[in-house]
């Protein structure tokens, strides 16, 4: 615990602000320690020990909370984000006959992760903080960036002495809006900078996926994963077959996509795993929602550095996010994403730590 300590202060003293608005909160339960923001709700540190006992950050983030508010790249770093997580295929949808503008901030066409302005660009109120939780609190207000409603959205973050991560997430509205929050983290399993994600096991527990077009909106259709490079049923290297000649993967310059979670509940459940054979480490993920998003790394290149100033390279980190299928908004076959007055949004994420020997 005293190394653990030691890290976390670091840490801190790495990631102090001149904004007061601006605080960094430290959590530690178990192997697990973790430095998160109240500026998007980030998490901005999260270190595990390897299967030597060495402790890490497994996460990508800035050297400073500023560098998250005028990001030098990659802008979604450990975010909450949200209110619609992934992407609104033409920046637009319409809800009970009105049709909807959202911002146009990716691929020229669409809206991703909330827009300009998505929660992970807000400062959230801190309801309460100790050791092992901090609760977020957040109002979205009715027609800011495009979404109807005002969103009241209640969110907590805790870890436990099981190396568990655990995420909770409640919203309710007073107008019908598309709602489906999501975490953000950008795992490097032997450190921040080091090693190619293409190197991990991964595993998912899903038998179908959402194929996308390429500006990467989903084509509507839900196609079977066998036979394809998306067939993560049973554990593959992520390597493996992410170079076939694909046009799905071509589309995405790698994995992108949303895999539709065989779900044998209502309940929370074991849908992903992925392990970095040299460190030890393995992540599992677990989740009460149908989707699940695996992004490969595939835009880093080299040209903006980590916390820890090495640099960030293609496919050196990957992205898990449990959601709702993307662009459910535009289309009557996928996961209903609608929350109405009177109704509850719940949402319950599980990342769990481990090593193996």
């Amino acid at each position: 615990m005293r190394k653990v300590l030691v890290v976390i202060a670091t840490a801190l003293a790495l990631f102090s602000c001149k904004n007061d608005e601006y605080k960094q909160y430290c959590l530690m339960a178990g192997d697990v320690a973790m430095v998160v923001t109240n500026y998007g709700a980030r998490v901005m540190s999260l270190t595990t020990p390897d299967k030597d006992g060495n402790l890490e950050n497994i996460v990508v983030g800035h050297k400073t909370v500023q560098e998250y508010v005028t990001p030098p790249g990659e802008r979604f770093l450990g975010a909450c984000v949200g209110p619609v997580a992934n992407r609104i295929g033409g920046a637009s949808f319409t809800l009970d006959g009105v049709e909807y503008h959202t911002p146009v901030n990716d691929n020229g066409c669409n809206t991703l992760h909330g827009g300009f302005k998505g929660v992970d660009h807000l400062v959230w109120d801190v309801v309460s903080a100790c050791d092992t939780a901090i609760v977020f609190h957040l109002l979205h207000p009715d027609g800011f960036e495009g979404y109807p409603g005002n969103l009241d959205m209640t969110m907590t973050y805790s870890l436990n002495p099981n190396n568990e991560f655990k995420i909770t997430y409640l919203a309710t509205t007073d107008k019908p809006t598309p709602v489906s929050f999501s975490h953000h983290p950008f795992f490097c399993l032997r450190g921040e900078g080091n090693g190619s994600v293409e190197e991990y096991l991964m595993q998912i527990n899903a038998s179908h996926y959402t194929p996308i077009d390429a500006k990467s909106i989903p084509t509507g259709e839900i196609a079977p994963v066998e036979g394809t490079p998306f067939d993560f049923r049973e554990p593959h290297l992520i390597g493996e077959r992410i170079g076939q000649d694909n046009e799905q993967l071509v589309n995405a310059r790698g994995y992108d996509h949303n895999w539709c979670v065989d779900k044998t509940t209502d309940g929370v459940e074991l849908v992903c795993r992925f392990e970095d054979p040299l460190s030890g480490r393995y992540v599992e993920v677990l989740s009460d929602q149908p989707g699940l998003q695996f992004y490969s790394g595939n835009f880093f290149f080299g040209t903006e550095n980590g916390s820890n100033g090495k640099p960030l390279d293609f496919r050196s980190s990957l992205v898990i996010e449990t959601q709702k299928y993307p662009d459910a908004v535009n289309h009557p076959n996928f996961t209903p994403v609608i929350l109405r007055p009177g109704e509850q949004y719940t949402h319950t994420c599980i990342f769990r730590f481990g090593v193996t020997k």
